[in-house]
């Protein structure tokens, strides 16, 4: 890293995101707007058919391309691109409040916290079976002190140790980090940290596309056979979009 390089990288991964990544952009630059220190927006484009690349230049990130259409090795592309010493990792689909990146970077800066995440609210309408699974959630991260691959912050040198993101799984790459950051994080007197106060705010949209038996479905089977995020086939929930209308 530059000695005049950023505090902090914020990275988002992006695949076909035209509709909601100039949101997130604009919601990310006020937030960094306030916070006194110098920060930088790494957009990876995910091998997208739509204009996510030329968006996300206009918003203000630099961009970078990873062809194979992973999360996690989206995710790790930008940090390997990315310059701060800290770094945030941020759903094209999330909006994070200023408070909530402030607390982070303190959080990182104190030493005494290698990383963590934060509670998620989602507006999923009238479904009732998303919005438990969204409450139920939020309990087992903040009490289990595992991040949700909304938004996740981590110490570069520690994110490097522990190599990233698993690239072996096709979902739930952030609770695998989470885990291997606390043991990490241990061994040196650090804590991972989820906080409970504010939480960044993603869309329901999964709400919209999927019926809440399916969401309830792949939920328990991942619980019960958790070698299935193997599975980019069966983890399809995660990459594939319903079809859109005609115009």
């Amino acid at each position: 890293m530059p000695i005049d390089g950023p505090d902090y990288s914020i990275v988002v991964p992006a695949y076909n995101e035209e509709e909601l990544l100039p949101g997130t952009l604009a919601a990310l630059r006020e937030a960094m707007a306030v916070v006194p220190r110098r920060g930088e927006i790494v957009v990876v484009d995910n091998n997208s058919t739509d204009p996510t690349p030329a968006l996300a230049a206009a918003g203000g990130a630099r961009v970078v391309f990873e062809p194979v259409n992973q999360i996690a090795r989206a995710r790790n592309a930008g940090a390997r691109a990315a310059r701060g010493r800290f770094l945030v990792f941020v759903d094209a689909d999330t909006m994070v409040p200023p408070d909530v990146l402030q607390a982070s970077l303190d959080a990182l800066d104190s030493d005494r916290v290698v990383g963590g995440g934060c509670a998620v609210s989602i507006d999923f309408g009238t479904n009732g079976a998303a919005r438990f699974l969204l409450r139920l959630w939020n309990r087992v991260s903040v009490k289990g002190r595992l991040a949700a691959g909304s938004y996740l912050f981590s110490r570069r040198d520690a994110f490097e140790a522990v190599g990233g993101f698993p690239q072996s799984v096709y979902a739930s790459e952030e609770l695998w980090l989470s885990r291997t950051l606390k043991r990490w994080g241990r061994a040196r007197g650090m804590e991972f940290r989820v906080l409970d106060g504010t939480p960044v705010r993603s869309s329901g949209r999964k709400g919209e596309w999927y019926s809440a038996s399916t969401l309830v479905a792949t939920t328990l089977l991942l619980v019960l056979f958790p070698f299935l995020v193997r599975s980019k086939r069966f983890c399809w929930l995660w990459y594939r979009r319903p079809a859109r209308p005609a115009a």
